[in-house]
């Protein structure tokens, strides 16, 4: 079937805006396609650094012909309704149809060409198009992210006419703007257009960037027995700033290395777009760098690494001017400067955060085994870095920088450790701080963070979470559980905001459960307990998972279930009745053995729950499955006498309150 081809051709496009412009284009396609009444067989997106390309296949020539009913006013209603309907729908009283007093159109439409849909498509994408930051340019109202240059648009060998803007729509393309041949070439098909691209040295799939550069620029690297330092971040970033990207491999001066190794490579990064390379017999950063060029130099590049090496020098020595100065002052003579830094306006200054975070890792110290002392001086140094001109300089190597500060100072070791680490876990990826002035550090920024935005009610909503409270918290969950940490959150978090936080915790924990594929509803049942150790949470959540996958837990939660509900129907005509059950005289043997079960269990169940011995209380809840199962077989609950049924009432009270020394098991679904 026939084929659509579109490149929006313009001047650059940020790197850090095509992937999501690609995604954008599909979409936007798709969805008109769609309410046109298309399905392709395919559609693919294309960006790059001065387009965006879209090839759909398996387009009909045109539309099928469409019958659509629409339901008017009652064929009472007032003639104003009436005829406003008629207008709407272009049709005359006669042509309406009647039904159960109700007015129905229906509208025959004869399909149209595909290329006047896929006009009107193209015009209301570029008008539409949802680019985070655009500009208007020349006389007309068109806005792109960079000038608009050139539409191609052709569906089945032939040119789609329109114009936008005075840009009108043709086909024609042109390949690398240094490298690619003078003239554009003319491109009616995908594969006439792709085979274009590779001649005018054009690489159109971002993918294909990204091996080529990793291919090419680690083979440079084997060749001088060197390793590329990966960074996926800067590889993305580099695959949108080049068509035909060209690794070259080039040499800095080896009297930088004797700065820290990450403010070298954040250097490289960030100002230059530099991949770090590093000697793979001592795993120390070598005195080289790879850049990526946008064109096959004549000289192999020598001329363009020394060039970039003269920047990168220039660089570096900013760089070793920021470490230098300093160090000349000492982290703790540099708090005073943060009485005059914000944190926020309703939570204080930076340095009155300090303070807050000093407090709480003195108090969580000895939950996690640290010193109090040194946690407490590490929590005052922690953020002292931030009036530092390297973390002016380098806002990503803050806590970082401190630690390399603290440790030049001489503070002890695990001081340092704890400021360079107390920012950790930063994301999923990121590992959490291990040791115990480092936990202990870390947790306090995090548990202050959260606190002080909720005491001031500054909580997420939706999709919006401007202080990154998600990512504090699932830290805290991290460095908790990976650390097998016995941290009851209570205790360090105010009254006031301790139900709140606890439900975050609760939701947050779910998620990250939820990704290794435990269910969410067990962790409300277990929070509902009003337990705060995290450790001892996931531990019953595991135990119950795995309960309820068998033939005793899933019969032991119906029985629950039952027994739930009778005394639910129960309480809503009255108070329960109170106290243990008993054997009653005349009792069945399914009511008596069931008691006697419950004797049994329930004070092993409060040892093993007691000690932490989930499996083992959901083993002995399992051998109250037959008795449960014996009781609902065999004994009516409501009998006719009263103290016979309120006996029985108590019976199940206590198979519910039974279970409920491991879970609320009201919260689990079927």
């Amino acid at each position: 079937m026939p084929q659509l081809l579109l490149e929006l051709f313009s001047e650059e496009i940020p790197a850090r805006m095509q992937v999501q412009a690609a995604r954008d284009l599909e979409r936007m396609a798709r969805e008109r396609l769609a309410e046109a009444g298309f399905l392709p067989e395919g559609v693919k997106a294309f960006a790059g650094p001065r387009r965006l390309t879209l090839v759909a296949d398996g387009l009909a020539p045109a539309q099928s012909d469409r019958k659509e009913e629409r339901k008017g006013p009652r064929a009472n209603a007032p003639d104003q309704a009436i005829e406003g309907f008629l207008r709407s729908t272009g049709l005359t009283r006669d042509q309406l149809v009647e039904k159960d007093g109700v007015y129905f159109a229906y509208i025959e439409k004869t399909g149209r060409p595909t290329t006047e849909i896929v006009a009107e498509m193209v015009d209301q994408i570029v008008r539409g198009f949802p680019w985070p930051k655009s500009m208007k340019w020349g006389m007309g109202s068109l806005r792109w992210v960079r000038p608009l240059q050139r539409i191609l648009c052709t569906f089945d060998g032939e040119i789609v006419p329109f114009d936008i803007d005075g840009i009108q729509s043709g086909d024609l393309s042109e390949g690398h703007r240094f490298m690619g041949p003078r003239q554009a070439f003319r491109a009616r098909t995908f594969e006439q257009y792709a085979a274009g691209l590779e001649a005018g040295f054009v690489v159109l799939d971002v993918e294909e960037r990204k091996q080529r550069i990793g291919h090419e620029a680690r083979t440079l690297c084997q060749a001088r027995n060197l390793e590329l330092v990966e960074d996926d971040g800067l590889l993305d970033e580099v695959s949108g700033l080049s068509e035909w990207p060209t690794p070259i491999l080039g040499d800095m001066d080896p009297a930088f290395l004797d700065l820290p190794p990450e403010v070298i490579r954040t250097s490289m990064r960030t100002h230059q777009k530099y991949f770090a390379v590093r000697d793979p017999a001592t795993g120390k950063l070598a005195p080289h760098f790879l850049t990526v060029a946008n064109i096959e130099a004549i000289d192999g590049g020598a001329a363009i690494a020394a060039g970039n090496a003269r920047v990168l020098s220039a660089r570096l020595n900013d760089a070793r001017f920021f470490w230098d100065e300093d160090r000349k002052v000492s982290l703790e003579s540099r708090l005073e400067k943060l009485k005059g830094v914000t944190f926020h306006a309703k939570l204080g200054t930076m340095y009155q955060r300090v303070e807050r975070i000093e407090t709480l890792a003195r108090a969580i110290a000895p939950l996690v085994g640290a010193d109090a002392g040194l946690a407490a001086k590490a929590a005052r140094l922690a953020k002292a870095d931030l009036g530092t001109g390297m973390v002016g300089e380098f806002p990503e190597l803050q806590g970082l920088m401190g630690g390399y500060y603290a440790r030049a100072e001489g503070v002890e070791d695990a001081v340092a450790d704890a400021v360079r680490d107390h920012y950790r876990p930063q994301g999923p990826s990121d590992a959490v701080p291990s040791a115990p002035v480092s936990v202990a550090v870390a947790l306090a920024d995090k548990l202050d963070t959260l606190i002080g935005f909720f005491a001031v009610d500054e909580k997420p909503t939706g999709s919006k979470d401007p202080y990154a409270l998600r990512r504090a918290a699932l830290g805290v969950i991290r460095i908790v559980l990976e650390g097998g940490l016995r941290v009851p959150l209570n205790q360090v978090m105010p009254e006031a905001v301790a139900k709140d936080l606890g439900s975050f915790f609760a939701d947050r924990l779910k998620v990250l459960l939820r990704d290794q594929g435990k269910r969410h509803d067990l962790v409300d049942a277990v929070f509902a307990l009003g337990d705060d150790d995290l450790v001892r949470i996931v531990d019953r959540v595991d135990a119950i998972d795995g309960f309820l996958k068998t033939e005793d837990g899933a019969n032991l939660l119906a029985g629950y279930r039952r027994a739930a509900n009778i005394l639910r129907a129960e309480e809503k005509k009255g108070p329960l009745p109170t106290g243990p059950a008993s054997i009653m005289e005349g009792a069945p043997a399914e009511e008596q053995a069931l008691l006697v079960s419950l004797r049994v269990a329930q004070p092993e169940l409060e040892m093993e729950v007691r000690d932490e011995r989930f499996s083992d209380a959901l083993d002995t809840l399992a051998s109250l499955r037959a008795p449960v199962d014996a009781f609902f077989d065999k004994v009516l609950v409501n009998a006719d006498d009263a103290a016979v049924r309120d006996n029985r009432l108590r019976l199940l009270a206590q198979v519910r309150d039974a279970m409920g020394l491991v879970a609320d098991f009201s919260l689990i679904a079927g």
